[in-house]
């Protein structure tokens, strides 16, 4: 249990404390100022719950039944069947650090003061998320828009006491037992209380948050990766060179150029494509690895932009305004998030598709300037890396179908209340596969180039120092280097698990010193 503690304000949230509370399972406080920020709102709030004038969401049903004023008795019953109502999800579970980062982030928006509801029921958000119960939230249900609703609405049911929940232990249990067995007290919702627990984009942004996380140690991955095959495919590095690039200044290509030069320092492998087989340019997918790793470096900023304006952000309907006002508004219609979740799926195939292309040129020996056919050991009597390829082109094809946008798709509901939705949580969903089929891709180029490496260092060739530094990590996590033909599996997930816990960018830093 990581003992960093995230203090939960009316501004001020950062990706890294997301990440901390969804993955590293770090605790959660209510600052003073959220608390009085709480309560401030919730006076509003029940202000205009004791008039006889009708305010959505406290006195008034929801989308399109909002035309039906409700009766004080009622009102409680209301809340407590909006939950209820909207937790509708179906099919597999959403995993554990998705869902903690949804509540967090519903509790950093409910602590902003804007949506009315009172501190107890954010106590118990943190409460929840402090014990480490886990809502069973499940994979459909939401658009996106109006909030992630049936997701959200999960959430909350647990907070009732009600469905199903994962305890600490990973064992699914009904959420009353869990709550009773952490001496947590489950909440009786009041007025606009379920609403607000239920009307954000807080999946889509969690998994956005995390998303650029691991993109960024793909994105420093693959400026290596790139690197280990220009060298293998005894390149030039020329084309690295500064001047180069500031020419066309855009920002993630002088970034990407630099990582690779500085990988490449020291290389006995590179400027040899003058030699047996002169080559006056190096292939596109070797040529061009900055310009298509700096473009989704650039994309990756634009997206975290966006991530930082809807984490300052507080989205609800109604919203309690500091005059006192509350007002109904659009700010939970996901477009934002769900464009760039769109955006950051396509550049993640593309990344995808240029690794493949170095691999398979590595594998070619009309291609490979010497390399032995498919790496193998005995070519014929042994396959090599052949099938390896197939399984990385695999999971590119796969990429590519996941890189249609979700976004611009819209089916109207709530008998057309709700006529025009985002489908960000459909974008987030794909994002998330298609960034572990990322690092699947970029662990198989790895694997490759770093074989190739090794073939040329056989043949008295010295590799960059950063070159040895991930070959020898590499090996000492469990990928084994070249020989004759072995159960290749093992080796393949060795080498994935070494891209997706950032070990390869760690081994190589060793050498060169901190990566962009």
């Amino acid at each position: 249990m990581d003992m960093h503690t995230v203090v939960v304000g009316t501004s001020g949230t950062t990706a890294e404390d997301v990440v901390a509370v969804a993955r590293h399972d770090a605790r959660v406080e209510l600052s003073a100022a959220a608390v009085d920020a709480l309560a401030a709102a919730r006076l509003i709030v029940d202000a205009l719950a004791a008039k006889p004038e009708p305010v959505y969401g406290v006195s008034t049903g929801f989308g399109a039944l909002a035309s039906r004023h409700i009766s004080t008795e009622l009102r409680a019953q209301l809340q407590r069947n909006i939950v209820r109502s909207h937790a509708a999800g179906m099919g597999p579970r959403v995993e554990r650090e998705v869902v903690r980062a949804l509540m967090f982030l519903r509790l950093k928006t409910v602590a902003s003061g804007h949506t009315g509801v009172r501190p107890e029921v954010a106590q118990t958000m943190a409460d929840v998320l402090n014990a480490g119960i886990t809502p069973v939230v499940h994979e459909y249900g939401s658009l996106g828009c109006s909030g992630d609703l049936a997701p959200l609405s999960h959430c909350a049911l647990t907070l009732m006491g009600e469905g199903d929940a994962e305890g600490p232990d990973g064992t699914v249990r009904p959420a009353g037992e869990l709550l009773a067995a952490h001496g947590i007290t489950p909440v009786e919702l009041r007025e606009k209380e379920g609403l607000a627990l239920l009307n954000g984009t807080d999946g889509m942004l969690g998994m956005l948050v995390m998303a650029l996380a691991d993109l960024k140690n793909l994105y420093t991955s693959a400026d290596i990766t790139a690197a280990l095959s220009l060298e293998a495919l005894l390149g030039t590095d020329k084309v690295l060179a500064p001047e180069l690039h500031a020419i066309r200044p855009h920002p993630g290509q002088g970034v990407s150029a630099a990582n690779m030069l500085r990988v490449l320092a020291g290389s006995g492998l590179t400027g040899h494509h003058q030699d047996d087989a002169p080559r006056v340019q190096d292939a596109y997918s070797v040529r061009c690895a900055p310009q298509v790793n700096g473009a989704g470096r650039d994309t990756l900023d634009h997206a975290a932009v966006v991530a930082g304006r809807e984490l300052a952000s507080s989205v609800d309907n109604p919203v309690v305004l500091p005059d006192g006002r509350v007002e109904s508004n659009g700010n939970f219609h996901g477009a934002p998030v769900a464009y760039v979740l769109d955006f950051l799926a396509i550049v993640a195939a593309d990344l995808g598709s240029i690794c493949e292309r170095r691999t398979d040129r590595l594998l070619d020996k009309n291609r490979s300037h010497g390399l032995p056919p498919f790496l193998a050991d005995d070519a014929g009597v042994d396959s090599g890396l052949m099938i390896a390829q197939y399984t990385q082109a695999a999971l590119v094809s796969e990429m590519k179908r996941l890189a249609v946008p979700a976004s611009a798709d819209s089916i109207p509901s709530s008998a057309m209340q709700e006529d025009h939705v985002s489908m960000g949580w459909s974008a987030a969903r794909k994002l998330r596969t298609a960034v572990d089929n990322l690092t699947r891709i970029v662990a198989v180029e790895l694997y490759a180039a770093t074989r190739a490496v090794e073939l040329r260092a056989a043949e008295g060739l010295v590799p960059a120092p950063a070159s040895q530094a991930a070959v020898a990590a590499l090996r000492s996590a469990g990928a084994e280097g070249p020989g004759p033909d072995r159960f290749l599996a093992p080796d393949l997930a060795a080498a994935d698990a070494f891209v997706r816990e950032g070990l390869l960018v760690a081994a190589v830093e060793s050498v060169t010193g901190p990566l962009a």
